[in-house]
C-alpha cells in the first residue's frame, strides 16, 4: 500500500541504515522500502541490507509507489536529481531530505512542492540510537511533522529545531558519531599502552562512552556535575582530566563541531 510505503532517493550507507533501522523497530515492513541509485554497486548493497525492499534505478519507479520519499543523495547532486524528478511528483507525496546542508526553500523550489520535512540523522539509527533534528516545511501538516517524528523516534531519539539550528546539529549529532569513534579508538589505545588486550581494551572503551552517554540521559544531570561524582581529591581521575585539559581536548571538539557546521553552511550555500 501507497500510504505504508517509504522511499529513499539515493541507497547509500545512510539511507541502508534508516531503512534498516526502521524495519528493525517494526513500524515498516522490509517489503515496504523502496530505493533508487543510479549506481548498480550502491543498489546491490541496498539489496543485500534489505533483501525484499524494491531497487530501482528510475526515480520516477519509486515515486509511483512511495508515500514518503526521503533525499538521500550528496548535496552536488541534489539540484540534478530535483529537476529529474519535478514532473513526476504526486501533490500527496511527503519529502525528507536528509541532505546536509540544503535549506527548505531550496529543496521547495526544486521540487515544487513545500510539502517537505528537512531532517538531521546519524548512522547510529542502525542500533536504534539515533540523534536526530527536524524541521518542516510550510506546506507539511501536523500529521506529517507527527509521521516523521514517529519514524524518527523508532531509531532513537528527535528534536524539533528552528531550520537555522540545523547546521548546527550537522556539526553536533550529524558529524559527531565519527568524533566519538576517535575517542573510543584513543582510550583504546592509552588502555593498549598501559598493557591491555586491544580487543579488551576496545570493549572497555566502547562501554565506558556508552555507560556515560546513558547516565547523561539517563538521569538528567550535567555532565560536569557527573563528572564531578568520579573525581576524587587527589585521585587518579582528576589526574587524567589534568592531562585532558593540557592537551586541549574541550577546545578540540568545540572546534570540530564549529568546523563541521560551517562546512554545512558552505555545503547549504554552494
Amino acid at each position: 500500500m501507497k500510504d505504508q510505503s517509504i522511499g529513499f532517493v539515493g541507497a547509500g550507507r545512510m539511507a541502508s541504515a534508516l531503512a534498516r533501522g526502521f524495519v528493525k523497530s517494526g513500524l515498516v515492513t522490509e517489503a515496504a522500502i523502496c530505493a533508487s541509485d543510479p549506481s548498480a554497486e550502491a543498489r546491490q548493497k541496498f539489496s543485500d541490507n534489505l533483501p525484499e525492499a524494491t531497487v530501482v534505478e528510475d526515480n520516477g519507479l519509486l515515486l509511483q509507489q512511495s508515500a514518503i520519499v526521503f533525499l538521500a543523495v550528496k548535496p552536488q547532486s541534489l539540484p540534478h536529481v530535483m529537476g529529474g524528478m519535478q514532473a513526476e511528483i504526486e501533490g500527496d507525496t511527503l519529502f525528507v531530505s536528509i541532505v546536509a546542508g540544503v535549506k527548505l526553500s531550496t529543496l521547495s523550489a526544486g521540487l515544487g512542492t513545500d510539502r517537505i520535512v528537512r531532517v538531521m540523522p546519524n548512522t547510529p539509527c542502525l542500533v536504534g540510537l539515533s540523534a536526530s533534528g527536524y524541521c518542516a516545511g510550510a506546506g507539511a501538516n501536523e500529521n506529517d511533522r507527527q509521521r516523521v517524528a514517529q519514524l524518527l523516534e523508532s531509531v532513537g531519539i528527535a528534536i524539533p529545531v528552528p531550520e537555522g539550528l540545523l547546521d548546527a546539529v550537522t556539526g553536533l549529532s550529524g558529524s559527531g558519531p565519527a568524533f566519538v569513534y576517535i575517542i573510543i579508538e584513543a582510550l583504546s589505545d592509552g588502555g593498549v599502552r598501559m598493557g591491555l588486550p586491544r580487543e579488551a581494551a576496545t570493549r572497555l572503551a566502547a562501554q565506558t562512552v556508552k555507560g556515560a552517554a546513558e547516565m547523561v540521559l539517563n538521569t538528567g544531570e550535567h555532565p560536569a556535575a557527573l563528572k564531578d561524582q568520579v573525581t576524587s581529591p587527589g585521585g587518579t581521575t582528576v589526574a587524567g582530566v589534568r592531562a585532558l585539559e593540557q592537551a586541549g581536548l574541550r577546545a578540540a571538539l568545540m572546534a570540530a563541531v564549529e568546523a563541521a557546521t560551517e562546512r554545512s553552511l558552505e555545503l547549504g550555500g554552494s
